[in-house]
């Protein structure tokens, strides 16, 4: 997908929420601190006695809007009590890359430790808890925090870099366990009540509240292969509840208190929450997270190819209606199965609005007759609906 560029736009940073390194801080002296201060303005009739009355608000609260105020101030109140104790602070240590850069360097190691900081959350009375992949690769010690304070060594069960999602486990007794309820994601709707919880800069229990943004929204990620290729996680849920780096791993909220995603990354151009945060969906959690204990690793369907909803000017490019909808192949991998089912890729090349792509190839227009409008259909429903070693039937559009 990366060989085409058909649109200028502006970038923007996408970037992994979680594993925020250690910031050391302290408050003190009147320069690092907002205070509220009484302050009586200087006039000329300064020395006139005044009378200070009791203002009324400028806006009155109706009683139906108070009690509706009060009630989610309770609700919200509420979902914390419940849910906070099952979301912990995890903390790792993983090599620095360079060590005259790595402001953690253990004096006599041989090798220099860069300290970082994520979420996650319990998932069973066993000790398993589950975090985003990328909070714990690479880490050679992780240790976990809960909301009581309590902190324990942790070690790793299982990962998927495709789903970012890892498990770990500790040894704690199962009555200090409170594992969380999973929702049904695909019946998560814009709109509704998102509530957020995590440790945004290692502060441990923050909660933030917003709403679901957008649905379907896909997120690409390392796949963990050799190759070096990226995965596309599909059905992400998007949401304006404040996400910042060490969130991931955290859970989102409904209005049950039970889990709708977790929160995994954030869309900026200054490194911090901007109203945009990706939240990996429950069901696709459900689905890895049990065989991430029982096997440690999750084998994807996928088909080997990279490619682009077919747009418009692509459409016109390659001589086909200007409203045809569906997939166009852009690239196709090596001894992949589509590569085997002789799916064919884009080779020529055009220039449209100024930019150079490629054309050409086949245009996926359903996968065992389910219409595939844009590039995420195929990834949603390749996870949804199939396992590796599967077959599928591709309807495509060639040459016209």
């Amino acid at each position: 997908m990366k060989r085409l560029a058909m649109t200028s736009i502006l970038v923007l940073a996408i970037l992994l929420s979680g594993c925020a390194p250690v910031l050391s801080f302290s408050l003190g002296g009147a320069a690092g601190l907002l205070t509220a201060q009484s302050q009586t303005a200087s006039t000329e009739k300064a020395a006139a006695p005044v009378t200070v009355q009791k203002s009324e608000p400028a806006v009155m609260i109706s009683g139906n809007l108070n009690g509706e105020v009060a009630a989610l101030q309770g609700t919200l109140s509420q979902i914390y009590d419940q849910v906070n104790p099952s979301v912990v602070n995890i903390q790792v240590w993983v090599p620095a890359t360079d060590a005259f850069n790595s402001p953690f360097t253990r004096r006599g190691a041989s090798q220099p430790l860069q300290e970082g900081l994520g979420s996650g959350f319990v998932w069973d009375t066993d000790g398993h808890i589950v975090t985003n992949n990328h909070v714990v690769d690479g880490a050679t010690k992780i240790n976990v925090t809960f909301a009581d304070g309590l902190t324990v060594p942790a070690t790793l069960v299982g990962a998927d870099p495709a789903s970012d999602l890892a498990v770990i486990k500790v040894d704690v007794a199962a009555e200090s366990l409170h594992p969380v309820i999973l929702a049904d994601s695909s019946q998560v709707k814009v709109g509704q009540l998102a509530i957020a919880i995590g440790n945004p800069y290692g502060l441990s229990g923050t909660m933030t509240q917003g709403i679901v943004s957008a649905l379907s929204r896909s997120l690409p990620v390392e796949s963990g292969s050799s190759s070096g290729a990226t995965y596309s996680i599909p059905d992400i849920i998007q949401t304006d509840a404040a996400i910042n780096p060490g969130n991931s791993g955290g859970v989102l909220l409904n209005d049950q208190g039970h889990v709708m995603g977790v929160t995994a990354a954030i869309q900026s151009v200054a490194g911090d929450n901007s109203g945009i945060g990706f939240v990996i969906p429950s069901n696709i959690v459900a689905r890895v997270v049990p065989v991430l204990i029982t096997e440690g690793k999750y084998d994807h369907a996928r088909m080997g190819i990279s490619g682009a909803t077919l747009t418009p000017d692509l459409a016109k490019a390659m001589n086909l209606s200007e409203d045809q909808k569906g997939v166009l192949v852009i690239t196709v991998v090596e001894g992949s199965p589509a590569e085997k089912a002789g799916l064919k890729a884009s080779t020529q090349k055009v220039e449209i609005n100024g930019k150079t792509g490629l054309v050409g190839g086949d245009v996926i227009v359903a996968i065992d007759g389910t219409e595939i409008t844009r590039f995420e259909d195929i990834t949603s429903y390749l996870f949804n609906n199939t396992q590796a070693g599967q077959t599928v039937t591709l309807t495509v559009l060639r040459d016209g």
